[in-house]
């Protein structure tokens, strides 16, 4: 059976973001889960995207059942364990397989299926991907070829498309949802907690506006480092509550696996501040922030789903650059599947042109034997002649492989052109090899290899 690539996952689309962070991988765990995906049955490849947005398992295999069932298992052994978590989890995850996960990978990397369509960090965030299954050891052929086309479509989409000039970033709505609360941000002060790339964007819009900000980091060096790059106060994390008492805007973005503020905090630090209006954004996944935090007398929080649907409001400007940024990866995914079927025929036309070739040499050689005295401009004719010969024989055949390469008759063709020729049994160029075989699932080979992606880019995300 051919090797192909299958893809399991839950992103913003499909899941809340209390389900998202049960599961988000932390980047100093996600080498040892991508290696233990190596050790489930039919799987060969593979590699995991985590993000704020999404959990996804990319793997190459033989047997989309056997690895869809064993990457699920993988993927449950996150959760608390319960039965009623491990059933919500189906609820949310989506598969695709063949041509569909090839579709869904080329839209991701190309920001198409984003909380913030057309926002840069996705793509780079794919690459991770490939250089931690590369890490791992557990990159092969298919990974390598459909990640290595994702990014070149990725680049192609930003440079044909008005999307990237026409996009916002996750860190900018931020921004735009505590303009909701404060007309400016002249004088406002900023407190980031967390150093990454979401606090350094949403750092300088503020800073830019006038506001005044800190950053403060459970790394003191990391936050000095930051601060300094950017010309940053820095807050010592062992006094956050301060620090968040002198703050009107915090944007926190940690990768605490648990809550760093509870409702408890903010209650204690909204008694010393008067309850004067307190806007949090917490962009972490998991949140740093607890839910019933929201409660608090003059705090405005808003987590991640809250800049989804912000950020959908804002879609209808960009529609038109995405779905010319949706023809675009259309067009690449024919593209691809055709060069590789073309792969597939190549052997069989290399081998068909030696069989000729080989004949009409063989027949050149029996004609020459009967005039030994020709001279040497007469051999040449009749060598010419035949390879003449054989490469007009040849042409129509060629091209009918080569056209028929991208559509359903490939094999059909390929496989009675040996038969007829009498060629020699082909192996397929570059194909992965698994670290498992197991026995073909038929139940899962009804699985639509053909079916959409999760919902329409263009649409606003149901919960």
């Amino acid at each position: 059976m051919a090797v192909e690539l299958i893809v399991l996952g839950l992103s913003h689309r499909t899941a809340p973001v209390a389900m998202r962070e049960s599961l988000a991988i932390d980047p100093t765990e996600a080498e040892t889960f991508v290696k233990g995906l190596l050790n489930l049955p039919a799987v060969g490849e593979a590699t995991v995207v985590s993000t704020c947005n999404r959990v996804e398992i990319y793997a190459a295999t033989t047997d989309r059942g056997a690895a869809f069932d064993a990457m699920r298992s993988h993927l449950a052994g996150r959760l608390a364990g319960d039965a009623a978590t491990l059933g919500e989890l189906d609820v949310h995850l989506y598969r695709r397989a063949g041509t569909a996960a090839i579709h869904h990978l080329f839209r991701v990397a190309s920001s198409l299926d984003s909380l913030v369509v057309g926002e840069p960090q996705i793509l780079g965030q794919v690459k991770d991907a490939y250089d931690l299954a590369a890490r791992a050891g557990s990159a092969g052929v298919l990974l390598g070829d459909c990640f290595s086309r994702a990014f070149r479509i990725a680049r192609r989409v930003r440079r044909d498309t008005e999307i990237a000039r026409q996009s916002v970033s996750v860190s900018s709505v931020a921004v735009e949802l505590a303009r909701q609360v404060f007309d400016g941000f002249e004088g406002r002060r900023v407190l980031l907690i967390g150093a990454g790339k979401m606090a350094d964007l949403a750092g300088r819009a503020l800073k830019a506006q006038g506001a005044s900000v800190a950053v403060t980091n459970r790394t003191r060096a990391r936050a000095e480092e930051f601060g300094q790059r950017l010309g940053f106060a820095v807050e010592p994390f062992e006094e956050l509550d301060k620090a968040i008492g002198r703050a009107d805007i915090v944007i926190t973005s940690t990768g605490a696996r648990q809550p760093i503020l509870s409702k408890a905090d903010l209650t204690r630090i909204q008694k010393a501040r008067r309850n004067r209006a307190l806007v949090i954004v917490d962009i972490a996944v998991p949140r740093d922030v607890q839910a019933g935090a929201s409660e608090v007398p003059g705090v405005y929080l808003w987590d991640i789903d809250d800049l989804q649907k912000e950020a959908a409001s804002g879609l209808a400007g960009r529609r038109e650059e995405a779905e010319k940024a949706e023809v675009i990866v259309e067009e690449e995914v024919s593209r691809y599947l055709q060069s590789q079927r073309g792969r597939g025929v190549a052997p069989t036309i290399a081998a068909l042109r030696s069989r000729f070739l080989s004949v009409a040499k063989l027949e050149a050689d029996k004609t020459l034997a009967q005039v030994p005295d020709a001279d040497d401009r007469t051999r040449k004719a009749i060598e010419r002649l035949a390879e003449s010969i054989a490469a007009k024989l040849l042409h129509n055949p060629q091209v009918v492989l080569k056209k028929e390469a991208a559509g359903d008759m490939a094999d059909v063709l390929t496989g009675a052109v040996a038969q007829l020729f009498d060629l020699p049994v082909l192996d397929q160029p570059d194909q992965p090899t698994l670290r498992h075989s197991t026995p073909t699932n038929q139940a899962a080979a009804s699985l639509d290899e053909a079916a959409p992606s999760d919902s329409d880019p263009l649409a606003q995300a149901k919960p």
